[in-house]
């Protein structure tokens, strides 16, 4: 993978995962859904800020996404974009206080070595 691919991956998953986070956010915004609220909470789903930027991020990254995969094989990006993971679990540890639990911290290892496998050119 090329300098530049490696830049266009990383964007896809950063884009991705941000959205992840306003996705929450708004998420957390809305509250938890029931049958009596259902249609009320979909109808705000276009009013919150949160997940609609949240959704434009995640159009960002399936464009990037998108444009690394005319540059490089589908068994190279597809598993590459497992970073999101990574990042999903750091951001829920660092802005939602969630734990990390040594068997998840492992199961995070063996993704990170996963794509260096993947990726690697020797």
């Amino acid at each position: 993978m090329t300098y530049k691919e490696l830049c266009l991956l990383l964007f896809s998953v950063l884009t991705s995962t941000m959205g992840q986070l306003l996705l929450k956010l708004g998420a957390t915004k809305l509250g938890k859904v029931n049958t009596d609220n259902a249609v009320s909470h979909i109808l705000n789903i276009v009013m919150t800020p949160e997940l609609l930027a949240g959704l434009s991020c995640y159009g960002l990254g399936a464009i990037a996404y998108i444009l690394l995969l005319t540059r490089v094989q589908l068994s190279i990006a597809g598993p590459s974009a497992a970073l999101i993971y990574i990042f999903s679990v750091l951001i829920g540890y660092f802005f939602f206080q969630e734990s990390i639990p040594i068997y998840r911290a492992c199961g995070l290892g063996f993704i990170i070595c996963g794509v260096i496998l993947v990726v690697w050119k020797p």
